[in-house]
């Protein structure tokens, strides 16, 4: 565990095992932890780096707004700065299934697969207007939250919250109670969050002009795992697939959070997009 310095601001990244490179990014507001049970299953195959975007995790704040291209060439500065230069299999959760698309279509000769977990889906997205004034209204909508003592008081229970209402049975967080409030009782956290929030469909709009301009690289393999929230959700993470050319898996008794409800799942798809794994993921 460690930072790397990418475009001004420190990451926190992590990483673990051996082999080729894999890169998991975790959705809005969550944290390189969220991805422990997944790891064990990938790094005797694999070498996993996560990493947290700026205001999330540990990394430092934000220094500019996020962009569908500046998501994408974030990830290929950390695997730089760990002087990781080969194919890697992507992973995108949520949001961060913009970024990982992203990466494809920008860096393909850096990709050797793409894994989106229950990923956004925005279809027809437009870019909102004053991005500037936007990005201003959040970080002083995060000030004053912080200024009342918010993070402190409300970052750990609102975390602990929304992670079990995303699971099935509202399951548990399984979170140490040290690291959740170590990253959310903070303002950084409060105001990385916000700003992700807050243009997010500023992200989708810019990754559909991506599609239309940079193809997919050929012959890498795609995969989006769909949890089964409705079967319009489900319907759109197919149509998804579709349009990308990819295998699709709609995953049973898993919620959004499908790295903690359904691991061994999640690993056999990284290691098969990925390229032929040395031995399989136990279960999967």
């Amino acid at each position: 565990m460690g930072f790397v310095r990418v475009g001004g601001v420190p990451h926190h990244v992590v990483v673990e095992g051996s082999g080729p490179v894999c890169v998991l990014s975790a959705g809005l507001a969550m944290s390189w932890f969220d991805w422990d049970p997944v790891v064990p299953l990938l790094a005797p195959h694999r070498t996993v780096v996560r990493f947290d975007r700026p205001g999330h995790g540990l990394s430092g704040p934000a220094a500019v707004a996020p962009s569908a291209a500046g998501e994408a060439h974030r990830i290929a500065g950390v695997l730089d700065a760990l002087a990781l230069d080969g194919p890697a299999t992507v992973v995108g959760h949520s949001i961060a299934g913009f970024h990982a698309e992203a990466f494809a279509r920008l860096h393909p000769a850096r990709t050797a697969g793409v894994v989106l977990v229950d990923a956004s889906v925005e279809e027809h997205a437009r870019v909102p207007a004053a991005p500037a004034v936007r990005t201003a209204l959040a970080r002083a909508a995060a000030a004053t939250l912080s200024a009342a003592g918010a993070p402190a008081a409300l970052g750990p229970p609102v975390r602990r919250a929304v992670v079990r209402l995303s699971r099935p049975g509202h399951a548990p967080d399984p979170a140490p109670a040290a690291l959740v409030r170590r990253c959310y009782a903070t303002s950084r956290v409060l105001a990385g969050a916000l700003l992700e929030n807050t243009h997010y469909r500023a992200v989708a709009a810019e990754l559909l002009a991506l599609r239309e301009r940079h193809p997919l690289p050929p012959g890498v393999p795609v995969t989006v795992l769909a949890a089964p929230a409705s079967a319009r959700w489900t319907a759109r993470q197919r149509a998804l697939a579709d349009q990308l050319g990819a295998r699709f898996e709609a995953v049973p008794d898993t919620g959004h959070l499908m790295m903690l409800d359904q691991p061994r799942v999640l690993a056999g798809a990284v290691l098969a997009a990925g390229g032929r794994p040395r031995a399989h993921a136990p279960g999967a």
